[in-house]
């Protein structure tokens, strides 16, 4: 009792301003407004579940982001509790988004029988060199004195998927550690010092985030003109700043709050740390839910007809059209390692100007 009654005078003694709880709020009820409408348009149109369901779980980042942060705002008192939450979800969208990208190649089997055949071929793309009729993924400065090239193919695709996999366990067994030393009192969030638990926790995850984001960097940097279908840079720089700034901006403040440089009213007002940067993500995750309708629109599904499946060739579809193919969606059909998705701006082009080895595979002749 007497307890509890110590943590309640602390509470009310730092209570949240009138100010921040409306500002964070009002951001909140945007974020979780335009994410629940993002998410009913793609499941209105859940026509490729294979990319969809993990473009869910991306999508879901932000208003779990959003809430889990206000509810920290509001409550200070159980941060270290809330985090846990927030810090599981980020690893789980981490995987996610990897797979998304996995599943626009047309599936783990198909993203390895492409990176062994771009292993096998010479390409003027900056990361990627060739050596012995193996193409390597070389590493920039300073990676490259400590790790040797990756060879293009399952080894690199291995490396890739543990480099997300070792993330999402290693945050999981972080946060639960964090709240374990909280119980105990000697996890001191955003300080860092030699008996406080944050300080150790942080450099692990530190060095396990950036692993993960560097392999996903790579991945990126060899499919990129595979996926350029998907537009995958904004994608790819949406979900990398939710993460990776989010993560750095709390070491940051804490940083900060620690050297006593965080001296403006608006920090003096906001006492504890995490309020800060629980503050600052509620209006972070308003912006990032009007970029994701950008970012990750459910338009091109939409625009699918019922007919596609998985990895169904787009020449599938003319075999009702009266229309001769389209020379470039004939190319993009050759591809077996993704599907191409129907952008907004497509139309079916009807042309007489085409080469006879293409008619020959017109399943009816055009009057």
């Amino acid at each position: 009792m007497e307890l509890a009654e110590q943590s309640f005078s602390l509470l009310s003694s730092n209570a949240l301003p009138l100010w921040a709880t409306i500002i964070a709020g009002v951001f909140v009820i945007i974020s979780l407004s335009l994410s629940i409408y993002l998410l009913f348009n793609h499941l209105s149109a859940y026509k490729n579940p294979e990319e969809q369901k993990f473009l869910v779980g991306v999508i879901l980042m932000v208003p779990c982001y959003a809430v889990e942060s206000y509810i920290s705002l509001v409550n200070p008192l159980i941060s270290v509790d809330i985090e846990i939450l927030r810090d599981g979800y980020e690893a789980f969208a981490m995987y996610c988004f990897g797979r998304y990208l996995v599943a626009c190649l047309g599936g783990e089997d198909r993203t390895i029988e492409f990176l062994k055949k771009e292993g096998g071929s010479g390409s003027d793309a900056p990361l990627l060199g060739q050596a012995s009729e193996q193409r390597y993924v070389h590493h920039p400065f300073p990676m490259n004195y400590m790790l040797k090239p990756w060879p293009l193919g399952e080894w690199f695709y291995l490396v890739i998927k543990f480099g997300l996999v070792q993330y999402m366990i290693i945050k999981s067994i972080c946060a639960i550690l964090a709240v374990i030393l909280e119980s105990f009192g000697v996890y001191c969030e955003g300080e860092f010092k030699l008996n406080c638990g944050y300080s150790y926790t942080a450099v692990v995850l530190n060095f396990s985030q950036s692993w993960a984001l560097y392999c996903l960097v790579q991945f990126y940097a060899a499919i990129k003109d595979e996926l350029a279908h998907i537009k995958p840079l904004a994608k790819f720089l949406t979900f990398k700043s939710i993460v990776f700034l989010t993560w750095w901006q709390g070491i940051a403040i804490a940083l900060l709050f620690n050297w006593g440089l965080l001296r403006g009213p608006i920090a003096q007002e906001l006492q504890f740390k995490s309020s800060i940067q629980d503050f600052i993500i509620c209006i972070e995750m308003g912006v990032a839910s009007v970029v994701h309708l950008y970012v990750f629109p459910a338009k091109p599904y939409e625009l699918m007809d019922d007919r596609f499946v998985g990895d169904v060739s787009v020449l599938g579809d003319y075999a009702s059209v009266d229309c001769p193919l389209d020379p470039d969606e004939v190319k993009d059909s050759e591809r077996p390692t993704k599907l191409r998705l129907p952008q907004p701006d497509d139309r079916v082009r009807c042309s007489t100007a085409i080469k006879e080895s293409v008619r020959d595979v017109v399943l009816g002749d055009c009057e």
